[in-house]
């Protein structure tokens, strides 16, 4: 649970990047369960010889800053490490940095988003081609682009749903989609169909979908 004591914010959260600041210091993007992405200065986490701060590492978070516009130092406790085992797998370690990463590129700082994060500790647990995609529709659905297979949205039908509109994120039967076809995408949904959709989300923030994710197209 959040607390706010002047500019102190208490969580749990997952270290998601960290970036040298200095010879010790790193500078850390957390996300936590009930603030969202929290970005702060790690002391010391450059020099660390034990308990040294990973990426994929999840604990307890405080985060403390004199004003609000500050960057704010972490103090951060680990728990568990959950991107060890993906660590240990180049196609593990591919998907843990694309969710990562878009994570940093997409969601505004201090703004909770907790199915996400719930979606992000259990996809790490078992993180796969099928729980990553999985992943990403979450993610999607709470950037406001939930998309519907359930039924057609030109005629209501629950069969022969084999398109997928770019602008609704709604199922599209054969008969309705025919006329069209050369501006849906098919299903079933897959991760470059996924794509398309943060390519948009991306223009939209005047941002680049990150590298971690483009290189997953071809997976």
């Amino acid at each position: 649970m959040l607390h706010n004591v002047g500019m102190q914010l208490e969580s749990v959260g997952i270290i998601i990047s960290l970036r040298p600041f200095g010879e010790r210091d790193a500078v850390a993007h957390i996300f936590t369960s009930s603030h969202g992405v929290l970005t702060g200065l790690l002391r010391g986490a450059g020099v660390a010889k034990k308990n040294k701060p990973m990426v994929g590492q999840m604990g307890t978070v405080s985060w403390n800053a004199r004003l609000d516009s500050q960057l704010g130092v972490f103090h951060f406790e680990a728990q568990k490490n959950l991107g060890l085992s993906a660590m240990m797998d180049s196609g593990k370690l591919a998907f843990m940095n694309s969710m990562f990463a878009l994570i940093e590129t997409l969601l505004p700082e201090r703004e909770a988003y907790p199915d996400l994060y719930k979606s992000t500790v259990n996809t790490l647990c078992d993180i796969n081609s099928e729980s990553y995609l999985q992943w990403e529709l979450v993610l999607l659905r709470d950037l406001g682009y939930a998309l519907d297979l359930s039924h057609c949205s030109g005629c209501g039908r629950t069969d022969n749903l084999i398109y997928l509109s770019p602008r609704t994120g709604r199922a599209v039967c054969g008969d309705c989609g025919e006329p069209y076809m050369d501006k849906l995408f098919m299903l079933p949904i897959n991760l470059s169909v996924t794509l398309r959709f943060l390519e948009h989300i991306c223009r939209g923030l005047d941002v680049s979908v990150p590298q971690f994710r483009i290189f997953l197209k071809n997976k």
